[in-house]
């Protein structure tokens, strides 16, 4: 049995690197936050990405990803939320402007979101994601077998979460050194711009998906 469940864990963990490297709302939401307020804020947002994967992986665990999959409704409602959520992002990103670099440093201090805003960021981005809600009813129900002990069940989700904030802590750390994040500045708000526009993109797409 130990067999399984090793080859169980690793197959989870081939498909969730693929998964979590792939270029999407995370991913763009981590840059952004490294190149625009630091290493310290992005890390925070790793976390709270960390977290919301742990949101999945619950109702995953209590069958709720089943009844959520398989009502358009809910479905739909979940999706369009995790849109407006993209869009909302994407459109404060848009309305950035250029800065005196005299004081830019000063007034990215100022506006510097707090631990707390950094992680529920983070935890929004992902947790709102219904794709990520189909990618981990799917490892669950596929990749997992019903007679897996649930105890090892919630060891693979930890596994996941704690995987998903250690990838995303070294992008942070890579985007938020000083001179790849100080790069990035020179072209600062034309970055948040782009980073923008991709967010508003990944919302339409989501909110245009279909449901099956």
């Amino acid at each position: 049995m130990n067999e399984l469940y090793i080859s169980q864990l690793c197959t989870i963990a081939l498909v969730h690197l693929l998964a979590v490297a792939s270029p999407g709302p995370d991913f763009a939401i981590i840059v952004r936050q490294s190149i625009s307020h630091g290493r310290a804020t992005a890390l925070w947002s790793s976390l709270g990405v960390a977290c919301g994967i742990l949101i999945h992986v619950c109702y995953c665990l209590l069958g709720i990803g089943v009844i959520v999959s398989q009502s358009i409704l809910a479905f739909t409602l979940m999706k369009l939320v995790g849109a407006c959520y993209l869009f909302y992002l994407g459109i404060r990103c848009l309305a950035a402007r250029p800065q005196n670099q005299a004081i830019l440093v000063g007034e990215k201090a100022c506006q510097t979101p707090t631990i707390r805003q950094a992680i529920w960021t983070g935890f929004l981005t992902n947790g709102l994601n219904p794709k990520a809600t189909l990618f981990f009813l799917s490892l669950f129900t596929v990749v997992i077998q019903p007679a897996t002990p649930l105890p090892i069940q919630v060891g693979y989700g930890l596994y996941m979460a704690v995987a998903t904030g250690i990838w995303f802590s070294l992008l942070s750390l890579f985007f938020g050194h000083a001179p790849v994040r100080s790069s990035f500045l020179k072209i600062g708000h034309w970055f948040e711009r782009l980073t923008g526009a991709v967010l508003i993109l990944l919302g339409l797409k989501l909110a245009t998906t279909a449901n099956h």
